[in-house]
């Protein structure tokens, strides 16, 4: 297995992408904004058309912004899926719904195809040393196949059949936005109370608070440094597909229905393309404290 198409090639499909060139894949590339790909380098082949970039493919690697995108590109009435070979892995690794994913691993099966839901979690830091946490969802046996192309990015973990990716991803995110939010309390109640930000958030690292999102998006709200990891009109794309699951299974989710109306309020006053650590900007917002620059309108 040795021919590969990325299909999506921007912040995370691009280090990606990398990274099995590196490993000794050959890669094939498309995105809708072709310099993007072709920016790439390390001999990755740059396709015109995503059709063109699947044909031949052992693997196609699907980084697309959301389910409906990825529906549309691949399942389309010219949709990319058509034109791969039979027996070809599907990999969807963008964060999608659940019944998103087992929809698609549905039409993937009638096209002769086997399908893996395999998003990530790391962010572009982790997309580009190769260590991401991928979470896929499908049979063992596409899994144990794909397992050297998984190598190449980070750490796969099978959690469960079609769809079981797609949901542990959603649940990931819950875990990330809840976090950001009472990180960015936490950083607020701080600064407001007189107390060094910078000197707490290395109190909270040698303690139970530790977290990663403490250490990296703490450092970016402390350095006002939010150009886009993960982008904050993707978070809510998140949050909304998990409260739609917890609505499904009749859970009351407060914690997560409070998140996802802070980061859609981030994005309603101009932080959409700004990492979702941004959420900090929000809560001084809220609060009638100055934003830097002129990141948020009120």
């Amino acid at each position: 297995m040795k021919q590969v198409a990325v299909v999506g090639t921007g912040l995370m499909g691009g280090p990606m992408a990398r990274s099995l060139a590196r490993a000794g894949f050959t890669v094939t590339a498309w995105n809708r904004d072709r310099a993007k790909a072709q920016a790439l380098g390390n001999g990755i082949a740059v396709a015109d058309t995503s059709v063109e970039a699947v044909e031949g493919a052992d693997a196609v690697i699907v980084m697309l912004s959301s389910g409906p995108v990825c529906e549309e590109v691949l399942f389309g009435p010219s949709g990319a899926a058509h034109k791969m070979s039979p027996g070809a892995l599907l990999i969807v690794m963008s964060s999608i719904g659940q019944h998103e994913a087992e929809a698609m691993a549905r039409l993937a099966g009638e096209l002769g195809l086997r399908w893996i839901d395999a998003p990530v979690s790391g962010g572009t830091p982790a997309a580009e040393a190769g260590t991401l946490s991928i979470m896929a969802g499908g049979a063992a046996s596409d899994v144990d196949a794909a397992w050297p192309i998984f190598d190449a990015m980070g750490r796969v973990t099978l959690v469960g059949p079609a769809g079981a990716g797609a949901l542990t991803k959603l649940v990931n995110q819950v875990v990330v936005a809840t976090t950001i939010v009472s990180i960015s309390e936490a950083m607020l109640l701080a600064q407001a109370g007189g107390a060094n930000p910078c000197r707490v958030r290395e109190a909270l690292l040698g303690g139970f608070a530790a977290s990663r999102i403490l250490d990296l998006h703490g450092a970016r709200m402390i350095e006002n440094d939010y150009a886009p990891g993960g982008p904050a009109k993707y978070q809510i794309k998140d949050t909304r597909a998990a409260r739609a699951v917890a609505d499904r299974l009749g859970l009351d989710l407060p914690a997560l229905n409070l998140a996802d109306q802070l980061f859609t309020d981030l994005v309603a006053h101009g932080g959409g393309d700004l990492d979702h650590s941004a959420l900090f900007l929000e809560l001084l917002r809220r609060n009638g404290l100055p934003v830097p620059g002129t990141l948020l309108h009120h």
